[in-house]
């Protein structure tokens, strides 16, 4: 059991893996990636063709590679470095195996697409350890300043079992979860979409916490602060209680917080690798052609300032160092509050309902602080109780979770002393590194007492803070409730024959535009999605055989809610 609150249907490896391609949209993603086929080509007379990608996060980084494959010549734009979210750092003056990662850090299997990318890299992941996982020596339960340690749910007191219960009988209740479950392993499109279509009009306008409330299961407030401060999966939920309930259920439903693996050596190495990969096969280029070979000096070019819709329906991009280029299509991939703000933009790129969609869309803060150590300390035994040291750690105080990680026993190690989101996160940013990790030290020291970690730390905190960086202002997307309607108009702005001639060419992509918003997986599903209208904008076409996202769009449409 890797959840300290698990989903209702247990599974057995013998079961058809589950991936996170729906409720929303249920397209294969991952078997359209690995058809011999390919994902698509373009007429001839386009290769070589420029295409503007904005933003060198993963997403950028995935549309910019497809591309390229087909024989287009992506142009990528990016304001710091690549990688986006997938951010990983060292520790001035320690072992450059130390990292840290201050953006996605934990990926489930059924980020089925997103591994596509991660084989073909050559990467290595192993197993995450969040709350109560097998890969977690121990986890410590810290509420109201009494603290529980245990290695499964079972170790601890009575209550969590009775709030797990809860939990599961307000999924099953209220969101038909065994059947959506075993629906999704089966990858039966029609059984999705009709329970799907009945819960978005039903739960819209319902919040997370609402959706508990509502339940017999949860009539207890004792249970529902529990269930906020500890949670499942990877940890406590409680900053997401505003949040719409259907933007948990896709989480549940694909198991997105389950069975986490972590990238060795680092999720930056993904987006980096790709930018360096040289695919053995490719159109019009000639063997060896890279990303990296494609712009001069390997490296993309700077921030984009200003973007217009010109003359032909063209895109024009303006970047920082004043340098003006026009485009017959763009694919921008940072977060839409750049278009209102860090990006001058021309009101005719987007029609107003996008707009709309973009203004509305709401960003959760986040927060990290890591340290580097001299070893893995927290697993000497206590001579006393025979207990790790120190755990995992899931508190009602400032730290809210610790996570501790280490690469063998007799190797430097780091520990995440917090990571927190929402409230918990903007009570970090008016402080230093330096001031956090006395914050941080001084409550880990009441949780264990008895623990010097100060003695322990041979570096500088690294600390971060999304929604306080100017390219982002902002961790991740998630929908209130009411919307639903913006989300789909972004998600499905990739199929653009639906919209007038002079409001096409240029292509949402990236996390926050997302069903699956805060993983991984949704820049690449969003990304293939800006690849497919890109193909299409140039007369290009899937094989008939791997139909691409939008050749099977009217098929598997997200639910569309009535405007009135």
């Amino acid at each position: 059991m890797t959840s300290t609150v698990p989903t209702a249907v247990q599974h057995t490896d013998a079961q058809p893996p589950i991936t996170m391609f729906g409720p929303d949209f249920p397209y294969a993603y991952d078997d359209f990636l690995a058809h011999p086929a390919g994902i698509g080509q373009i007429p001839a007379a386009e290769h070589g063709t420029e295409v503007a990608v904005i933003g060198g996060g993963l997403s950028g980084v995935i549309a910019a590679y497809e591309l390229m494959k087909m024989g287009l010549k992506p142009v990528v734009y990016e304001a710091d470095e690549i990688g986006g979210r997938l951010r990983t750092v060292g520790f001035e003056g320690c072992d450059p195996s130390l990292t840290a990662e201050m953006g996605a850090m934990r990926f489930p299997p059924s980020s089925t697409a997103l591994q596509h990318y991660i084989d073909l890299v050559g990467l290595e992941t192993r197993p995450f350890p969040n709350p109560l996982s097998p890969a977690t020596p121990s986890t410590v339960v810290d509420l109201k300043g009494e603290s529980h340690y245990a290695r499964t749910i079972d170790d601890l007191p009575q209550v969590y079992r009775e709030v797990m219960d809860a939990w599961n009988a307000c999924l099953e209740e209220g969101a038909d979860f065994s059947d959506m479950n075993r629906a999704m392993r089966e990858r039966d499109v029609p059984r999705i979409r009709e329970i799907w279509a009945k819960l978005v009009e039903k739960l819209d306008d319902q919040t997370f916490y609402g959706f508990l409330c509502g339940s017999d299961a949860f009539k207890s407030f004792r249970h529902r602060e529990i269930f906020g401060q500890v949670g499942f999966g990877t940890g406590g939920w409680d900053t997401d209680f505003p949040n719409s309930i259907l933007e948990i259920l896709r989480v549940v439903y694909t198991e997105a917080d389950d069975h986490h693996r972590g990238i060795v050596g680092g999720s930056q190495q993904l987006p980096l690798r790709l930018w360096d990969r040289e695919p053995r096969k490719t159109v019009h280029w000639p063997a060896g052609t890279s990303l990296a070979s494609l712009h001069e000096a390997g490296r993309p070019r700077t921030a984009v300032t200003r973007l217009d819709r010109t003359a032909g329906n063209r895109i024009t991009v303006t970047d920082a160092t004043g340098d003006i280029r026009t485009y017959r299509a763009a694919v921008f991939t940072g977060q839409s509050w750049l278009l209102l703000s860090k990006i001058a933009c021309d009101d005719q790129l987007f029609p107003i309902d996008h707009w709309t969609a973009m203004e509305r869309t709401h960003y959760m803060e986040s927060s990290k602080l890591f340290v580097p150590v001299d070893r893995p300390f927290w697993l000497d035994k206590d001579e006393v109780t025979g207990r790790d040291t120190m755990s995992m750690t899931l508190t009602d105080r400032m730290t809210r979770g610790t996570y501790l990680l280490d690469d063998g026993p007799d190797r430097p190690a780091v520990i995440c002393l917090s990571y927190t989101w929402c409230d918990d996160s903007l009570k970090w940013l008016p402080l230093s590194p330096n001031e956090r990790m006395e914050v941080m030290l001084k409550s880990l020291g009441e949780i264990y007492p008895g623990v010097d970690i100060r003695k322990h730390i041979i570096g500088n905190p690294v600390t971060v803070s999304w929604e306080n960086e100017p390219w982002f202002m902002g961790a991740f997307k998630a929908n209130l409730p009411g919307h639903y309607r913006y989300q789909r108009r972004l998600f499905t702005h990739f199929m653009q024959d639906r919209l007038p001639a002079d409001r096409r060419g240029l292509f949402l992509a990236g996390d926050d535009i997302s069903w699956t918003a805060g993983w991984a997986e949704g820049a690449v599903q969003t990304a293939l999605n800006a690849v497919w209208g890109v193909m299409n904008h140039f007369g290009g076409a899937t094989d008939a055989t791997n139909p691409g996202p939008g050749d099977v769009f009217d098929d598997i449409a997200p639910v569309e809610l009535p405007e009135d």
